[in-house]
């Protein structure tokens, strides 16, 4: 497992299952927080790694989404170390396997049930803060895909918002969106937020991601044949 430091508080951990397959370990004061639980064979390597840091216990894991490729260490992680799970509610169904996700025949269940906690929302329905990471909802991909901004750090956890390639923003993976159209509309978190570096699951980093949105949307555009805006 390659580790690459991202910002003063975030780390990357990436492995290879045919794709990049990115988690991230985020440091507060409280101690760590676990950004998405990427396949099985990563537990070992991101306990031994926070144990490393010697940064604080780990608090919790949030997710993205309920993808395999997300949450496949967290059976494994929780059974070391008990730890609250968030994912927005949204996506729970979906992942507990009561659903199946758009465009797929059959429920699977990725978490076990009972496992996972809403993330909270105030009284207006906005997500809140959770340790220093503020989560969006950015469907699309999922229908409950979530996305993490480091306020201070200035970086976006994006998930599978997007792919990446050459530094440059690319669609997320056709084949697992439930609905590209919303998944390009939810992009736009991106200029509105305008955070200085943007993490991907399946890429490489992306600096100033805002400076490439409007091309994003442009060739989005012209490949699907319909209005985003």
């Amino acid at each position: 497992m390659k580790i690459e430091k991202v910002s003063e508080h975030i780390w990357s951990l990436r492995t290879w299952m045919i794709i990049p397959i990115h988690v991230w370990v985020v440091v507060d004061d409280e101690g760590v927080t676990l950004v998405d639980a990427g396949i099985p064979s990563m537990a070992k390597g991101i306990m031994e790694f926070i144990k490393q840091l010697d940064a604080g216990p780990l608090q919790r894991i949030i997710l993205t989404h309920g993808h395999s490729d997300h949450v496949g260490a967290v059976k494994k992680i929780l059974a070391e170390k008990e730890v609250p799970v968030y994912v927005h509610s949204v996506e729970v169904p979906y992942m507990e396997g009561d659903l199946p996700y758009p465009r797929r025949k059959k429920a699977e269940q990725t978490v076990a049930k009972q496992i996972a906690k809403p993330l909270l929302e105030d009284e207006q329905g906005n997500l809140q803060r959770i340790g220093e990471l503020s989560p969006f909802l950015t469907p699309g991909h999922s229908p409950g895909h979530v996305v993490y901004y480091h306020e201070k750090d200035q970086v976006l956890l994006a998930g599978d918002l997007f792919t990446s390639k050459k530094g440059k923003l690319h669609q997320p993976m056709p084949m697992f969106t439930a609905d590209m159209k919303e998944a390009v509309k939810s992009s736009s978190i991106v200029k509105q937020l305008k955070p200085r570096r943007l993490e991907v699951c399946h890429g490489n980093s992306v600096s100033s991601p805002a400076d490439y949105f409007d091309k994003y949307i442009e060739t989005m555009e012209k490949k699907y044949g319909y209005n985003t805006k």
